[in-house]
């Protein structure tokens, strides 16, 4: 068996490492003895292992505070390099395991709710089938929130439908999104092939709350209109949106992606006249600028092809 020497440059990067935990840890627990009970290690030996650390940086990194601990913005910029330097870690690794024929590793996605009840579940099963070893986490995040889990490296890819911003967002794939009607089969309109929004405004509408995209297209469509949505319902929860339509004469709306009539034959789903409302995009993408791992980058070309 061959032994691993590890060179005075190995021993400095892995003391790195645990140095950079001990950041995060005070970074996020925002005091020395918090984190020090996090880390296992007493208030004392932190303070010094933070501080031996700034001297040989050259620069302090935390403003220390009556109440606590705080980065100042040269902390901010390591504490960036640091997550950039555990996601390339966590890509060679990948990569090595690609070299050896064993596709292993873990895939971060922030998504939109409409991902959830279909798309997603048959996306990651399928990818499983032939890559076992390969794990999911999935966050349900708003079209502001997916692009902050990219900057914090919290995720690897986003779903969302239509973005806020897109300053760090990096476009793999879009695909067009119409804004569909989503009502009870037993609805007086579930046989229409499209519907006006003026129609829809007539029976009790559930909405989806402000901060999702398909609210802000209808907003913007019922402005042009010089008019304002009422509903009789407003929900976080697209769960909430389709049960409710499908209970009596109300109308909610979603995009396609999250509608499946094989799984719900008790409900119509029906397009609004995009003269009326105009859809939108769903985005795959990731942080501007990072080298994906690559499970994460295999899946992302599997959701492309299945957007396709």
């Amino acid at each position: 068996m061959h032994r691993l020497d590890v060179t005075p440059a190995g021993t400095r990067i892995m003391r790195h490492l645990l140095t950079y935990d001990m950041i995060e840890a005070v970074h996020r627990s925002g005091s020395i003895r918090k984190a020090a009970e996090d880390t296992n290690i007493t208030a004392s030996a932190l303070n010094r292992r933070i501080q031996a650390f700034e001297e040989e940086f050259g620069s302090e990194i935390f403003e220390r505070l009556p109440r606590g601990m705080r980065l100042n913005p040269a902390g901010e910029l390591l504490l960036h390099h640091i997550r950039l330097q555990r996601q390339d870690l966590i890509r060679v690794h990948s990569q090595v395991a690609d070299l050896s024929g064993v596709r292993r590793g873990h895939v971060k996605i922030a998504c939109s709710q409409a991902l959830l009840p279909y798309f997603l579940p048959r996306e990651i099963s399928k990818y499983r089938a032939e890559f076992p070893d390969v794990t999911f986490g999935v966050n349900v995040r708003d079209r502001i929130q997916a692009e902050q889990d990219l900057v914090t490296f919290e995720s690897d890819l986003a779903l969302v439908f239509e973005p806020a911003h897109m300053v760090n967002f990096e476009v793999l794939h879009a695909v067009h999104q119409p804004v569909m009607a989503v009502m009870s089969a037993a609805h007086p309109l579930a046989d229409r092939k499209t519907l006006r929004l003026r129609e829809c405004l007539e029976y009790d509408l559930v909405l989806p709350a402000r901060q999702f995209g398909v609210r802000v297209l209808l907003d913007q469509a019922a402005a042009r209109f010089g008019g304002k949505l009422e509903p009789a319902l407003e929900t976080d929860s697209f769960d909430m949106v389709r049960h409710f339509a499908a209970y009596g004469h109300g109308i909610g709306f979603q995009i396609p992606v999250g509608l499946n009539a094989l799984a719900r034959p008790d409900m119509s789903f029906v397009p609004i006249a995009e003269r009326d409302v105009a859809g939108g995009e769903l985005y795959l993408g990731h942080l501007k600028g990072r080298t994906l791992p690559v499970a994460a980058l295999k899946f992302a070309n599997q959701v492309m092809t299945a957007l396709s």
